[in-house]
């Protein structure tokens, strides 16, 4: 009887995560096969998965589990701030009519960009927390520097790749109706489809692939990292960084990546660029191959020819161990000795391109003196 009973409790559960995986939204949809090999035009895809041009893997086991696990438990003190962050808010009316290039950060990795007067969200995770299950997972370090409800229409949303703190459920849902177009990796439009998108509003690309756009062009170029969304899709769909060009801008956005040659071979054929928004935080020796260090993430800004560099991945989520504020301290002091040049907005504050006059306060020093004096 007790033989049973467990049987039957294991067969209760593995049928109850069937289910959750199939129907559950946030998990996002498949894309067939045979769409994507008709879709595919480099030799990074073989039988249902995406591979990176360079052997990549993140440490498991049992005793890397077991060292992340109690890492995990003794906690960070210094892990994320402990006061709200300073928020610079966004006029709605000034991104509706305001023509000139510029770039707004919302923290992590979402961003505003402007370019030749097209509105542009790259990743805009803009939700409480990177999870499929919000009430589980981190929560956002501070408010959002506009809400999406008072956002104007957007042109389009570039996305990296599928990960949770890059492609969020409850945001899209909510930015859906307010963005004519979507440019997306291979196989990631699938999730957007599921989500209520159109088709049509999508475009999905492969490494190398460019697409004009209201007079932009936007590039689909590599980057060392994978995907998934639940347990059974890893690697299903694509990853990659972009490049944005317009009449007299030139942008790179890096997505999430391991240090690798591709960022030579980007500046290569698409550099030098006006500004740069480079990852630089969450990482760790055990998945090095796939997140950059700041001091990688320097390099790639010198191999990719780029004149201004804004430090993005860091502030707005907790997903590794080290301190809040280490990615852009170390960013900082490898950028002096390298001769790179920063910029350090807030949330929210406004990075003009082309201007010799951009943020380079180091204002989160200032937050941690102030709770230090206060006693907090």
């Amino acid at each position: 009887m007790t033989v049973i009973i467990i049987v039957c409790i294991v067969v209760v559960i593995i049928g109850f995560v069937y289910l959750l995986m199939t129907f559950y939204p946030p998990f996002g949809g498949k894309t067939p096969r045979e769409k994507l090999t008709k879709q595919i035009h480099r030799s990074n895809y073989f039988n249902g998965r995406f591979f990176n041009t360079l052997p990549t893997s993140v440490s498991n086991g049992m005793g890397v589990t077991i060292s992340m696990l109690v890492k995990f438990i003794k906690g960070n003190p210094q892990g994320r701030p402990s006061v709200p962050l300073p928020v610079e808010l966004v006029d709605p009316h000034f991104v509706k009519e305001n023509q000139q290039d510029y770039v707004i950060w919302f923290g992590h990795s979402a961003l505003l960009v402007v370019i030749n007067g097209i509105k542009l969200l790259i990743d805009p995770m803009l939700g409480n927390s990177p999870s499929p299950f919000p009430f589980l997972g981190g929560k956002r370090y501070g408010k959002l520097p506009m809400e999406i409800e008072d956002m104007p229409t957007i042109d389009a949303i570039i996305l990296s790749h599928d990960h949770y703190d890059h492609l969020d459920y409850g945001s899209m849902l909510k930015l859906k109706e307010k963005v004519k177009h979507f440019f997306v990796p291979l196989g990631v439009g699938a999730h957007l489809e599921r989500w209520g998108i159109s088709q049509a509003r999508i475009t999905e690309m492969d490494w190398w692939e460019e697409a004009g756009f209201e007079g932009l062009t936007l590039a689909c170029t590599p980057a060392r990292h994978f995907s998934g969304r639940k347990f059974v899709d890893k690697e299903a769909t694509l990853w990659c960084s972009w490049v944005i060009c317009g009449e007299q801008t030139k942008l790179f956005f890096s997505g999430d990546s391991g240090y690798s040659p591709h960022f030579k071979e980007i500046g290569q054929k698409y550099g030098p660029f006006d500004m740069t928004l480079m990852e630089c935080g969450q990482y760790d020796e055990r998945w090095a191959g796939v997140h950059m260090f700041p001091e990688q993430t320097i390099q790639a800004q010198v191999d990719v020819q780029g004149k201004l560099m804004i430090p993005i991945h860091w502030c707005g989520f907790t997903l590794a161990f080290h301190d809040w504020t280490d990615p852009v301290e170390r960013a900082l002091k490898a950028a002096k000795e390298h001769d790179v040049h920063i910029s350090t907005p807030r949330i929210g504050e406004i990075v003009w391109m082309g201007s010799s006059n951009y943020p380079v306060s180091t204002w989160w020093r200032e937050l941690i003196t102030h709770n230090n004096l206060s006693g907090k």
